[in-house]
C-alpha cells in the first residue's frame, strides 16, 4: 500500500508526502540493502499508487512477483504526527487489490528457491482470502524445507485480538522463527497456567519475566526455534532451546518510530542469511532499529552493509567529512 503522511494534524490540512507502506515491504528494503536477494510478493491495483509502488520496490533491487487487478484500487494508509509523541495511522485496505491475494500469486513466488519466506499477521487480516493465502504459502514453505519467519505484528484497526489469535496460533505450528512485540506474544502462544498460591488457598499469575518464558516455552515446545520478542527501547530477547540471549537497543535521537520493528527483523533476518549466531542477529536487528528510528520514514533511513559501523561507534553529531 501507500502511505500518505502529514506532519500534523490530518483535520488541520495541509502537504502530504506520499511514500511506499507496508510490513512486508519495508522488511524487503532492509533485506536487500543489507546485501540480499529479495522477491516480494502482492497484488497492486492499475493505479497511480501501484506504479509507484513497483517503481520503489524495483529502485531498491527488489524483485517484483506481483498480479495487477484492474478492478480493485491500492491500498492506502493515512499517517498523521498528532503530536510529537503520538502518530496515528487510519487504514483504506477494505476491498482492496492486496486484499485479493491468493495462493496462486504466491505459487509464483514461492518457486525462486529462498531460504526464508517472511509473512506477518497482517496480510492474514486483509481478508479471508489473504488468510488463506498466507496459510498455503507457510505450509508449503515449510514442507520445502525453508525458514519461516512470522511476525505477528498485530494491527487492532484490522481485526480483533480473538481473531487474530484464532488464525496465528495455528500458522505457528509452520514456523521457524516466531517476531513479535512483547504485547503480542500472547496472540500466538497460550497464557501459562496461573501459580498455586500460599498454602492453596489462591492463585497468583506469574510475572512479566515468568509469564514470556512460559510462552516462549510453549512455542519451542510446538517446534519453533526461535522466539524473538521486541522491546522498542527496552531492546530485545531471543529465546531457544539453548536458552535466552537479551540485546539492548542502540542509544540513538528518536525522531519517528514507524516500522522500527520491521527494520530490526531485517537486521535479524540478514544476520541469519549471513550465518551469524544468535546474538549476532539481535546485535544486526538492533542496529537496524535503531536507523529506523533516527531518520524520517518507515524504511528510507535503513541502511546498508557499509553504514552499519556509523552506530554504536560513531559520537553523536559526528559529521563526516
Amino acid at each position: 500500500m501507500v502511505s500518505l503522511r502529514s506532519a500534523g494534524p490530518l483535520s488541520a490540512g495541509g502537504a502530504l508526502g506520499m511514500h511506499v507502506a507496508g510490513a512486508e515491504s519495508n522488511v524487503a528494503v532492509g533485506v536487500a540493502r543489507l546485501g540480499h536477494s529479495v522477491t516480494w510478493a502482492g497484488v497492486l491495483g492499475a493505479d497511480p499508487h501501484g506504479e509507484f509502488i513497483l517503481r520503489q520496490l524495483r529502485a531498491e533491487g527488489i524483485g517484483v512477483c506481483h498480479r495487477i487487478d484492474t478492478a480493485r484500487a491500492t491500498g492506502v494508509m493515512f499517517l498523521e504526527q498528532r503530536t510529537a509523541d503520538v502518530a496515528r495511522a487510519f487504514y483504506y485496505r477494505a476491498g482492496s487489490a492486496g486484499s485479493t491475494l491468493s495462493r496462486e500469486d504466491l505459487d509464483r513466488a514461492l518457486t525462486a528457491g529462498a531460504r526464508i519466506l517472511h509473512l506477518t499477521g497482517i496480510t492474514a487480516a486483509l481478508s479471508p482470502d489473504a488468510q488463506k493465502a498466507v496459510e498455503y504459502a507457510a505450509e508449503r514453505a515449510a514442507a520445502e524445507g525453508m525458514e519461516v519467519s512470522l511476525d505477528v505484528n498485530y494491527r487492532g484497526k484490522l481485526w480483533s485480538r480473538e481473531q487474530a489469535r484464532a488464525v496465528l496460533m495455528p500458522l505457528v505450528r509452520h514456523a521457524s522463527i516466531v517476531i513479535a512485540s512483547d504485547d503480542e506474544l500472547d496472540l500466538v502462544a497460550g497464557e501459562p497456567a496461573p501459580a498455586a498460591g500460599a498454602g492453596g488457598a489462591g492463585t497468583t499469575a506469574p510475572g512479566l519475566a515468568g509469564r514470556e518464558e512460559a510462552m516462549a516455552a510453549e512455542l519451542l515446545g510446538r517446534g519453533v526455534r526461535e522466539v524473538v520478542v521486541k522491546r522498542g527501547a527496552a531492546g530485545a530477547t531471543a529465546h531457544t532451546a539453548g536458552g535466552r540471549w537479551d540485546e539492548p537497543a542502540v542509544t540513538v535521537t528518536s525522531i519517528d518510530t514507524v516500522g522500527a520493528g520491521d527494520a530490526f527483523t531485517a537486521g535479524y533476518l540478514s544476520a541469519l542469511l549471513d550465518g551469524e549466531d544468535v546474538a549476532g542477529r539481535l546485535q544486526r536487528g538492533a542496529l537496524a532499529g535503531a536507523f529506523a528510528v533516527s531518520t524520517a520514514g518507515d524504511w528510507e533511513g535503513l541502511p546498508v552493509r557499509a553504514e552499519l559501523a556509523l552506530l554504536g561507534t560513531t559520537p553523536s553529531g559526528t559529521t563526516q567529512r
